[in-house]
């Protein structure tokens, strides 16, 4: 089975889509946010349920749309654990893999590009030879990733093709993550005869050639990597979020966000994450590691808790807004418009922790935090 490839002019992006023939489930690779309607569009045609987004590494030319997509399908997002991106519910190590219906991917890290840059293999069990493999920014057509930013190291670099990826056999079809000059794929075997970065150099000369490059700075590098430590959920230079950053307005607080955007503020320090279900809630069903307890109703009888004016102006004595957290957001609706009165800045996370019920009454399955694949614990 071959994957399916799009490209994004702008960025030069290869994005992958793989899937299961028998449950049709799904699994994309890099997507570029502005691609967003193009790949929802084309899971819808061709009748696929998204399992997973996964990230080579924390881009520093494109914003990813996994935060939108998992938002959107209900996916999974997972990148590598060494290029911090928080948001992901899954951080791959070497190794690891990843299903999709009967289909596998694994992990190969691949530092040099970046400490965390990974790429993945595929065999597709109808056609598990020649393997696929996804080589990111490592392994480019004719070329390799830079090593000049993001803790990048052109030894590491070097080390990661000649000892990991030129090991693997030389029919391994090979698909980047980018290219300049119209090219879709290649072959480890290619590769290795004459990738002119690597083909007869010693690691010596590799690393003096890449020192020689010279690269101009990526121009949306600012932008691009903290955004991408958030899986697309965008921030500005200062930090703040920006407009378009799924914020909904509503009546009686600031407004409703997403849990992917509320956990991107509380990783960032923008905003305090205030979850007021009742302590059994959160003893037995689960809780958001960093958010704190303020129960707007206590369990049993489900009578207002007396102390909530004085414990969220306490969680608010920073002067950071509040995302508030229930089951479903219907509570913490009500605990909004009344911290607002309080003179507090204080939005809704839409869906909450286990979301909405779907026909059969069962939460966890349409929308809310634990859905979306964010941290959680539970005792």
């Amino acid at each position: 089975m071959t994957p399916i490839q799009r490209f994004d002019p702008a960025s030069s992006t290869y994005t992958y889509l793989l899937f299961d023939e028998g449950s049709r489930e799904a699994l994309i690779i890099d997507p570029v946010d502005e691609q967003l309607e193009r790949d929802l569009a084309e899971l819808q045609q061709r009748g696929l349920t998204l399992k997973w987004t996964v990230e080579t590494h924390a881009h520093a030319d494109h914003i990813t749309s996994a935060a939108r997509l998992a938002e959107l399908t209900g996916a999974r997002m997972a990148a590598p654990a060494g290029c911090h991106v928080g948001t992901a519910a899954v951080q791959l190590q070497d190794g690891d893999t990843l299903g999709f219906g009967a289909e596998t991917l694994r992990v190969l890290h691949t530092p040099g590009h970046t400490a965390g840059s990974v790429c993945f293999v595929w065999a597709p069990r109808a056609r598990p030879e020649p393997a696929q493999l996804f080589s990111g920014d490592t392994l480019l057509i004719q070329g390799c990733g830079r090593a000049d930013f993001q803790s990048g190291d052109a030894g590491q670099l070097y080390d990661s093709i000649t000892q990991r990826l030129f090991t693997l056999p030389d029919a391994t079809v090979v698909w980047p993550a980018h290219d300049y000059h119209g090219r879709t794929q290649s072959s480890i075997g290619a590769e290795k005869a004459g990738n002119p970065r690597l083909a007869g150099k010693t690691r010596e000369q590799f690393i003096a050639l890449m020192a020689e490059l010279h690269l101009p700075r990526p121009r949306r590098i600012d932008e691009a990597v903290p955004a991408n430590q958030h899986s697309g959920l965008r921030q500005d230079a200062g930090g703040a979020p920006l407009a378009d950053d799924g914020v909904r307005p509503a009546q009686g607080y600031a407004g409703d966000v997403t849990p992917q955007t509320a956990q991107a503020w509380m990783q960032a320090g923008r905003a305090v994450l205030v979850d007021v279900r009742t302590d059994a809630e959160r003893e037995w069903v689960g809780f958001v590691p960093g958010a704190q307890a303020v129960a707007w109703k206590q369990w049993p009888g489900m009578a207002l808790n007396p102390d909530f004016d004085a414990q969220v102006r306490a969680a608010a004595q920073h002067g950071q807004p509040l995302a508030m957290l229930c089951r479903s957001g219907v509570r913490s609706i009500a605990a909004a418009r009344r911290a607002t009165e309080l003179g507090l800045v204080v939005y809704n996370i839409v869906g909450g922790f286990e979301g909405d019920p779907d026909d059969n009454a069962q939460r966890g399955h349409l929308n809310g935090w634990r859905r979306a694949g964010l941290p959680w614990r539970q005792n």
